[in-house]
């Protein structure tokens, strides 16, 4: 078949796939059509141009899809294009037979060969096209909102994110300090994607990329205009522990100048199609070290971090209550419970009490409630685990980088979500650069999670 045949049966195929003006299902001759293209693929039918006008054709098509179409689109690259059993039990048995002969390493090749799926040359199509890494970054977002109800499609996602990992290497990216003269459609993705601090207002925007603030975000060279991870810091003189103070549009701007702390206050990922791409410690060492060579009297680089997952681990674990709340703490908070609040019987009713949102505004139920509440805190990050893992995700991805758990700060984030989150809770973590590497291989290698004394004393009290 001739390379010109195959472009112009494949602009026919544009239009019966494109036609129409809303999202298309997949069905019938439209998901015969694509089957027999995911094919083509997989084989590499055809010379460079057609190859990729292919794989053009396909992405263009996956747009145009709605959400069951895609979700056909992803089921039919998972379930036929894997490996071929028979192909897989035939080199497995040949590479048994040639163990300990010398045909023992040719039969390993063809085991691995008879392993490897289509599914990754049909990804390495997509991946060659212009706008191809997004592509797949955005396919992989639809890949994670359809595992729940197609658990088939696991073994493409585990596919895309080895190759995502792969492509998205720390080595490759690129930092670029962002401030209020970048592009308006980059701020304009700032204010979008900040995922830990609503940016409220352009001057709000404006407040966070001041003299003493910095704002950072890490791009691919495929995706230019795409930011992956935006990274907003403070200039501090001391160790920030209230996050409405550290953003107040009306306070003054401080000298960086006289900064020695450097406060994390803002890490946010912009790609959902990236999650479980880990990029390492190296991108905020990366931003440290930018920050050394204009700031040489920075020794202090620390985050004021959110506990997003307290209130709900809290919740579901009553028993956790009794243990962090003392008879004096509760005799206390029974004393200064207001009128209208119902009376408590023991610790488990704390949670039906905190779920009113009234008690962080009473200076002497707030005051009864913290010396229990930061208890409960510090024995979350110390000791509550999800699959091995700390519970928290915050918590998580900084101890992975060698933080150190330094500080709890109580109600440090007075907003609503702050008192959905975490009561309004939040932590320092603190990243020392002598200690970093000994502190990530540590908790790698044996889950051991730095933290200081008062943290570890408050967790066993």
């Amino acid at each position: 078949m001739s390379e010109g045949f195959v472009v112009r049966g494949l602009r026919r195929v544009r239009k019966l796939l494109t036609e129409g003006s809303g999202p298309l299902e997949l069905e019938g001759k439209h998901l015969g059509r694509v089957r027999d293209l995911l094919h083509e693929c997989a084989k590499g039918v055809g010379g460079e141009v057609s190859v990729r006008q292919r794989a053009a054709l396909l992405a263009e098509t996956y747009q145009h899809l709605n959400d069951d179409g895609r979700a056909t689109f992803l089921s039919t690259i998972a379930n036929d294009f894997g490996p071929d059993p028979q192909r897989v039990a035939k080199a497995h048995a040949d590479y048994q037979a040639a163990i300990g002969t010398d045909r023992q390493w040719t039969a390993e090749s063809a085991l691995r060969n008879a392993m490897r799926s289509s599914r990754l040359r049909i990804l390495t199509q997509f991946n060659a096209l212009p706008q191809g890494v997004k592509f797949l970054v955005d396919l992989r977002a639809d890949l994670l909102r359809f595992l729940e109800k197609d658990p088939a499609l696991r073994s493409l996602d585990r596919e895309l994110e080895s190759r995502l990992s792969a492509w998205f290497d720390v080595g490759f990216l690129e930092l670029q300090r962002i401030t209020w003269n970048s592009p308006a459609a980059l701020l304009e993705k700032l204010i979008e994607y900040e995922a830990v601090h609503e940016i409220r207002s352009w001057s709000d925007l404006k407040n966070r990329l001041d003299s003493d603030r910095r704002c950072y975000a890490f791009f691919h060279p495929r995706m230019p205009m795409e930011p992956l991870i935006f990274v907003e810091v403070a200039l501090t003189e001391h160790l920030a522990d209230n996050v409405q103070a550290l953003l107040d549009e009306n306070a003054p701007v401080f000298d960086a100048q006289r900064a020695n702390t450097a406060i994390f206050y803002s890490i946010s990922n912009t790609q959902p199609g990236l999650r479980g791409v880990s990029f390492g410690n190296f991108l905020l060492k990366r931003v440290v070290d930018d920050l050394k060579r204009d700031y040489p009297r920075l020794v202090s680089f620390a985050t004021l971090s959110p506990l997003p997952t307290f209130r709900r681990w809290a919740e579901a674990n009553p028993e956790a209550w009794g243990k962090a709340f003392s008879d004096a703490d509760l005799a206390k908070i029974k004393h200064r419970l207001l009128p209208e609040m119902s009376p408590i019987a023991s610790a488990a009713d704390l949670a039906r009490l905190l779920s009113a949102e009234k008690w962080a505004a009473d200076e002497r139920l707030s005051s009864a409630l913290q010396s229990g509440l930061t208890r409960l805190a510090a024995r979350y990050l110390m000791s509550a685990s999800k699959g091995g893992q700390p519970y928290d995700p915050v918590a998580r991805f900084h101890l992975g980088n060698g933080a150190r758990i330094e500080r709890l700060n109580y109600l440090a984030d007075t907003s609503a979500r702050g008192n959905q989150q975490s009561y309004g809770l939040m932590v320092n973590y603190v990243y020392d650069p002598d200690n970093i590497e000994e502190n990530v291989e540590a908790f790698s290698r044996d889950g051991e999670i730095a933290a200081a004394t008062a943290i570890r004393r408050s967790a066993r009290d």
